[in-house]
């Protein structure tokens, strides 16, 4: 009898303990946490969103690089022979016309050598007009004419030579520009590989940059195109005028060149730019900001608005700006587009409009 006692006491030790055991690793929910606004809300799974009503509108294909002010002309100034610089005309930093007398070199044994050929250029007139007459009442042979012709053509040659020597002694301005700082002093022994000083056009400007090697074919002499300097916020225009006539194949670039009327002299070559440029404008057409639409392999869309859903569409982008996409298919002029949240949104998900743009 105390065997059986003893073995029913064990077995209810037992039972009690695999019922404590199972209580202890059950699950349990917590009620606070359940009735929490955050828990009920979750459940809602309704998002709040804003939203765009689509209207045609205008929207331009603009980007923006950087350039350079280049001149319309430069050269570094130089005599075309050798000699001493006896003078010098121009006053740095100051504007010349082309044509302008600038330096010149020691000529004196070339005003020596024209001014002996002159002296016998007379000589040589008179006497091939003796020799005319002379052949006109057949008192000289034609041998005899054609000698004393020739005669004072190969001294008019020499002279000619040397008046050439005489104005390579003479540095004129090519063009009309600003002349810059002299290398040089009166006195100097001079070559034509010394530099006398810089000569530069400043009006017209030319204004240098490179795009995009998509935009090779879209851009055209006569694209308007604005630009700013550094220090000075107002917007100037200029025009293109000159493109290059292939693509940079390391930078995978275009060069392009423009002119800017620089009349008040205000801008100088050398200075860096900022250059907005428009290379199309569409009208009557659709645009959506750029964070409404989501790409996902390789598939572009928006969520649209609709009875309180959220519905997906596949469009077909156009141009970018910095806050606008151009919509050229698949979706139309009245249609709601949701700009916020769109990526937690789902297909037929329900959405709470906070605001619509129009």
């Amino acid at each position: 009898m105390n065997k059986f006692i003893k073995w029913g006491i064990v077995a209810i030790i037992v039972a009690a303990l695999a019922v404590m055991g199972i209580r202890a690793f059950t699950p349990k929910v917590n009620e606070e946490i359940k009735e929490t606004p955050a828990a009920k809300g979750k459940q809602s799974r309704d998002l709040n969103v804003k939203a765009v009503v689509l209207q045609q509108t205008t929207i331009s294909d603009e980007f923006f690089v950087s350039g350079s002010i280049l001149p319309d002309e430069e050269v570094d100034l130089s005599f075309e022979t050798s000699g001493k610089i006896t003078d010098i005309f121009f006053k740095e930093g100051t504007r010349v016309s082309k044509g302008d007398l600038l330096a010149k070199i020691n000529d004196a044994p070339l005003q020596a050598e024209l001014n002996k050929l002159k002296a016998q250029l007379k000589l040589y007139t008179d006497r091939m007009y003796r020799q005319n007459a002379l052949l006109e009442k057949e008192a000289v042979s034609q041998e005899a004419f054609q000698e004393a012709e020739t005669n004072l053509a190969t001294l008019q040659a020499e002279i000619d030579k040397v008046t050439a020597n005489i104005e390579q002694t003479e540095l004129r301005a090519p063009f009309d520009g600003i002349i810059g700082l002299r290398q040089v002093s009166q006195g100097t022994y001079a070559s034509p590989t010394t530099t006398i000083a810089r000569l530069t056009k400043t009006n017209p400007l030319k204004i240098d940059f490179a795009v995009p090697e998509r935009y090779a074919g879209t851009l055209k002499a006569g694209t308007a195109l604005t630009f700013t300097v550094e220090g000075d916020l107002d917007e100037r225009k200029a025009k293109i005028y000159a493109l290059d006539s292939h693509v940079n194949s390391d930078t995978r670039t275009f060069s392009v060149r423009a002119l800017y009327d620089n009349s008040n002299g205000k801008l100088y070559p050398g200075r860096y730019v900022s250059i907005a440029l428009t290379t199309q404008t569409f009208e009557n057409t659709l645009a959506v900001p750029s964070q409404a639409i989501i790409s996902e392999m390789g598939i572009d869309k928006v969520f649209l608005y609709k009875s309180g859903k959220a519905l997906p569409v596949e469009i077909k982008k156009g141009v970018r700006t910095e806050s606008l996409v151009q919509v050229i298919e698949g979706i139309n002029p009245g249609d709601t587009v949701i700009t916020t949240g769109t990526m937690q949104l789902r297909t037929g998900q329900k959405v709470i409009l906070d605001s619509v743009n129009k």
